[in-house]
């Protein structure tokens, strides 16, 4: 892991693999660090002739913090970081795989700056601009995560390490799918955010952050050119499978994958087997060039 001051700020990166190889960014969720993003399945990928990146949103692992409640930046901005770090690493062209939020950051990204973006792949998440006559009466998230919301858990003692990790497992565990949750997985990932965060707390800053503030319009699904894959598990408590099928009908071209028994999460290890042939096969076809 090495850090990229660009533009002021310090974003923490990883790569696995050959720099020669096509490059592939991995995109996380909100408020997650780059330990989402399992080291075996980013060596997978890598194995089989991919540059897989990852990275740190702001406030997250060891990349540039602000205070926990005063974050000093805009949705705009973590898309941003995007081409901050595709430049940082004199990648021209990439393949974008985001997660969630990360999803809706590779959505904008692929519509607002199309020379940057060979495909991309969208994991559970929902459209990040205008769908059209598909946005129709999309389902709300189901009643345990509305709860979160309503009711959200009492935070942690930051300060304690062990309070801190079962917290984070807990939430994951609420997003999971039937297939239920790694435990061993989910607390590798819940260790390594702990101890690699310069402030754990201020991931959280994700939730208060204000969207676009330019005068830029939005983007539209339809008007997405990169080759997409959709990732979508069939127990997505967040968005319901109907998200994932109405992005999949807007963007022109698009293929939907549902993933049996997945849920609002970054492919757990059982889906391994389904879902990296499905992201090599996308990401193995080149764009044709402008």
């Amino acid at each position: 892991m090495w850090s990229l001051d660009v533009d002021g700020l310090e974003l923490c990166v990883d790569a696995f693999g050959d720099a020669q190889d096509p490059a592939v960014l991995l995109i996380g969720g909100a408020s997650s660090s780059m330990d989402a993003w399992h080291p075996d399945w980013c060596a997978r990928l890598a194995a089989s002739g991919r540059y897989v990146v990852r990275y740190d949103h702001r406030d997250t692992g060891r990349s540039s913090t602000c205070a926990p409640g005063d974050p000093d930046y805009t949705g705009r901005d973590l898309t941003d970081d995007v081409l901050r770090i595709l430049d940082g690493l004199s990648l021209v062209r990439v393949h974008l795989v985001g997660v969630s939020m990360g999803a809706g950051i590779a959505q904008d990204v692929a519509a607002r700056h199309p020379s940057r973006v060979e495909t991309i792949t969208l994991i559970a998440t929902t459209a990040a601009g205008d769908l059209g006559a598909s946005g129709a009466d999309l389902p709300s998230p189901l009643p345990r995560i509305i709860e979160t919301f309503e009711h959200p858990a009492p935070e942690p003692d930051w300060a304690d390490r062990d309070a801190v990790i079962a917290s984070l497992v807990d939430e994951l565990r609420t997003y999971a799918g039937s297939l239920g949750l790694d435990e061993a997985d989910a607390r590798a990932y819940a260790a390594a955010t702990f101890d690699r965060s310069i402030d754990v707390r201020a991931a959280r800053n994700h939730g208060s952050i204000a969207g676009d503030e330019s005068d830029a319009p939005p983007i539209v699904m339809a008007d997405i050119a990169a080759p997409t894959l959709v990732v979508h598990g069939s127990d997505d408590p967040m968005f319901p499978l109907p998200h994932g099928e109405a992005l999949a009908a807007a963007i022109p071209g698009a293929r939907l994958l549902v993933v049996d028994g997945m849920g609002h999460e970054a492919p757990p290890r059982p889906t391994w087997d389904v879902v990296v042939p499905a992201i090599l096969d996308h990401t193995g076809a080149a764009r044709p060039r402008p």
